[in-house]
């Protein structure tokens, strides 16, 4: 948000940064925003449905919400294999982190400060955007630049657009 900010001041632009919890948009009034991006960070949160549902609230009617997230075959192999150029088929979706460490391990990564990602289904990221009052206009895959070998068969990363559209 510093950078954001310091680039703002570079160039002049007015811009207000407000550091919170995209789960909760409270802070915002309702139909606050023309546009919405939310880059790839639904991972982060355990229900995105409620994302959704904020962005939906603090966007206004016709707005448009730019979203990126990952495919979720990307969570469904095993790091470490991976790593070694084997794709490994361990996890199930939706899944978080937490859910393949030894019980004895996970107050450990949690006091580490580990970030905790969660593996959301497609139908939680793109359909929930539809239930949320989105009409999906545009989709875009991306990949890591070909740094890992599920690079050669897939693109794990999605882009949509998608317009918030009231209906009566």
């Amino acid at each position: 948000m510093e950078q954001d900010e310091m680039v703002a001041e570079r160039d002049g632009l007015t811009l207000k940064t407000v550091q919170g919890d995209m789960s909760d948009l409270s802070d915002f009034e309702d139909e606050y925003f023309d546009i919405v991006v939310n880059p790839v960070s639904n991972l982060f949160v355990k229900d995105v449905h409620l994302v959704w549902n904020e962005i939906s609230r603090v966007l206004k009617n016709k707005g448009i919400l730019i979203s990126g997230f990952t495919n979720p075959l990307l969570w469904i192999f095993d790091d470490n294999q991976e790593q070694k150029g084997i794709l490994d088929v361990k996890h199930s979706i939706p899944s978080s982190t937490l859910d393949y460490l030894p019980e004895d391990e996970v107050q450990d990564y949690i006091n580490l400060n580990q970030t905790i990602e969660y593996a959301h289904t497609l139908e939680d990221q793109i359909h929930g955007q539809v239930e949320a009052g989105f009409v999906i206009t545009g989709f875009y895959e991306d990949d890591f630049g070909g740094t890992r070998i599920l690079d050669k068969h897939i693109k794990t990363f999605i882009a949509t657009k998608a317009i918030k559209l009231k209906v009566d």
